[in-house]
């Protein structure tokens, strides 16, 4: 089993074996901000702090049925259902970080501890649909001070490379991002979060709209054998000769996106614009007679 599952299983046993999805979700953030090497990453949210993994993670259990997933009049529960006790198990540092924050919000109810989590770490807080109710004038403009919101149009281009959905959804919102074009031929991905549906999702979720532009993308097929910084070039050279021209449509429909929402993003795989087709999207764009947008990698 994955560590970052037993710490979540720890985390139960640790708290009499049930918790609600929100309050775990809020101790999880709170564990996890002790830890040297964060098990989990978490995006600001309807409710606060939010990890898509950590959820996927709890789905996976429950279908294993080592957790149970019960609803009830007030929401929603995860409860412990495993025979095996996985937080002795964990190593020293984190169960000393489950216990001190058990400590931290000892006699909190849901609704205290969301506002704890709120005031503790006001940014995971900017898109939250309670923060009003739950918080001063003061403590809101805490939150509203973490807001990034700009008026200049800008363009950007980011991979998904070696990153979490969480820590590339927050580069997204902290840059202001309002559209993420994804210029993937076929938008597969083994890693959580970053297929077509799946990353529709999440961007939808914390307000940044998705399209897949798979015209501008590369098959697949073509990037097997690249092995050298050549290879790659010789790849993104015929790329440019070939599949830019013949879809310059593309291009001008990216630049009058640019109109709509200011701020976007292409996206692809590679974590390094130059082993990646994007950079020659975007090198593309800037040969448009209009185009006077900056460009930035994240």
């Amino acid at each position: 089993m994955y560590y970052r599952r037993k710490l979540l299983l720890g985390i139960l046993e640790e708290f009499d074996g049930v918790l609600s999805h929100t309050k775990l979700q809020k101790i999880l953030l709170l564990v996890t901000r002790k830890q040297a090497k964060k098990s989990y990453d978490f995006v600001p949210y309807k409710y606060g702090s939010f990890s898509f993994q950590a959820n996927q993670d709890l789905s996976t259990l429950s279908k294993k049925e080592v957790v149970i997933d019960k609803t009830n009049t007030f929401g929603s529960d995860w409860i412990n259902n495993s025979v095996e006790s996985f937080f002795p198990t964990l190593k020293k540092e984190d169960q000393a970080a489950i216990k001190q924050t058990k400590e931290e919000v000892a006699g909190l109810n849901q609704k205290e501890l969301v506002k704890y989590t709120y005031i503790k770490y006001p940014y995971f807080a900017i898109k939250s649909q309670i923060a009003d109710e739950l918080l001063t004038d003061k403590e809101l403009e805490k939150v509203n001070a973490q807001k990034r919101s700009f008026d200049n149009p800008a363009f950007f281009t980011i991979g998904y490379e070696g990153i979490s959905l969480e820590t590339y959804l927050n580069k997204l919102i902290i840059n202001d991002v309002k559209l993420l074009c994804d210029v993937r031929k076929n938008p597969l991905s083994m890693k959580f979060g970053f297929s077509k549906s799946q990353l529709k999702r999440a961007c939808e979720s914390v307000g940044i709209e998705y399209l897949h532009i798979p015209q501008l993308g590369i098959d697949s097929e073509k990037r097997v054998d690249l092995k050298t910084i050549n290879d790659f070039n010789k790849l993104f050279d015929e790329y440019e000769k070939t599949t830019l021209v013949n879809n310059r449509v593309k291009l001008e429909e990216i630049y009058n996106l640019t109109g709509k929402y200011k701020r976007i993003a292409i996206t692809c795989f590679e974590k390094e614009p130059c082993m990646c087709h994007r950079s020659r999207v975007a090198n593309a764009l800037k040969q448009l007679p209009n185009w006077t947008i900056d460009q930035k990698n994240l």
